[in-house]
């Protein structure tokens, strides 16, 4: 369960810090202690040096060796939570704006969420599980919960006047048919000889061999027993040769021919790419049916609408990055470094 609380954080981080690299003002405009000025809103170094401090944590936790200081791993790992902490900031400013408020209930809630969804309602493994990654529950209420609470009021706020029409349904409907139907299916049973040449299937062989077999079947030898003693499917010798099989699922020639035979036809040695089958037919071919559009009509608006929703999400943080393009202030060494431009068309 340790990994999760890892993935959960991590996730957390990712949600907030989109923009690995944000464009900065002058360094000077940054008073000691501390690491960024968002929009005249200081970020001191002890919020940095609490999430270093934690991830030193964690990785003892977990029994691996932290990045020295000073070292490009250190440097990356810094820069990270520096970026982090601003697009936070960011966040919690455009928060601000939108009267949103994150409440301790808000907070208990994403606990019991998370504690529910990843650890079966169990707090004391919850708890084992934080400890385990160098946390307390008050460290992760902190750091990851009440992120956790802010981006999904945000999320909700941002993304509150998102619809999906019917026309949009229907549309996904008949575009995704294969997701709603069930192909023709039937009930088979088969034998695969595939005698080999060293490590190559000898068709030859395998050929004078299924036709020794299909005699056999046709003089009124037991399918199941043949099949359980000379069949090299493995995956179906022990169940004397027997697959379900829907249209389309196996291999060209085996499908084609096992469609077409009457219920109970035996058909001759039919040579695919793993040797030579003979194939029964064991029951009648059952009829392709569709779920219609009316059964799986709320499972469809429920996709396209968070699909729509994160969408929205993901143009606001675009926007958001754009807006405080110039506002973003880093003490040296703490700035993210600056992305290449993209290259331009030249004639």
């Amino acid at each position: 369960m340790t990994t999760v609380l890892r993935t959960t954080f991590a996730l957390l981080l990712a949600t907030v810090a989109l923009a690995a690299a944000a464009c900065g003002g002058d360094s000077g405009s940054v008073p000691s202690g501390a690491v960024a000025v968002v929009d005249g809103t200081e970020i001191p170094k002890s919020e940095l040096d609490a999430l270093v401090a934690q991830a030193k944590r964690s990785y003892e936790a977990q029994k691996q060796e932290f990045p020295k200081a000073g070292t490009p791993e250190y440097q990356s790992i810094q820069t990270q939570y520096v970026a982090y902490l601003v697009e936070l900031e960011e966040f919690r400013q455009e928060a601000e704006e939108l009267g949103i408020e994150v409440t301790e209930k808000d907070v208990d809630a994403a606990e019991q969420e998370l504690i529910k969804s990843r650890f079966d309602g169990k707090r004391a493994e919850y708890v084992k599980a934080l400890e385990a990654q160098g946390f307390t529950p008050e460290e992760y209420r902190e750091k990851a919960l009440e992120v956790s609470a802010l981006s999904k009021k945000l999320f909700d706020a941002v993304t509150k006047d998102v619809q999906v029409t019917d026309a949009e349904i229907a549309e996904y409907y008949a575009q995704n048919q294969s997701q709603y139907g069930t192909p023709e299916s039937r009930d088979v049973r088969h034998i695969l000889i595939a005698e080999k040449n060293g490590s190559e299937v000898d068709f030859a062989a395998s050929k004078r061999k299924a036709d020794e077999i299909y005699s056999q079947l046709r003089g009124g030898a037991d399918f199941a027993a043949l099949a359980k003693a000379k069949s090299q499917d493995p995956g179906s010798k022990d169940s004397g040769g027997k697959l379900t099989i829907s249209r389309g699922q196996t291999v060209p020639e085996f499908d084609k021919i096992s469609f077409e035979l009457d219920t109970g036809e035996l058909s001759k040695p039919v040579k695919t790419q793993y040797g030579y089958h003979v194939i029964e037919a064991v029951s009648d071919v059952r009829k392709a049916t569709t779920t219609p559009l009316d059964k799986v009509r709320a499972g469809i608006r429920a996709q396209l609408l968070q699909q729509k929703r994160n969408e929205d999400m993901q143009q606001w943080v675009e926007d958001l990055r754009k807006k405080y393009e110039g506002k973003v202030s880093y003490a040296t060494g703490y700035a993210p470094p600056e992305l290449p431009e993209e290259p331009t068309e030249t004639e």
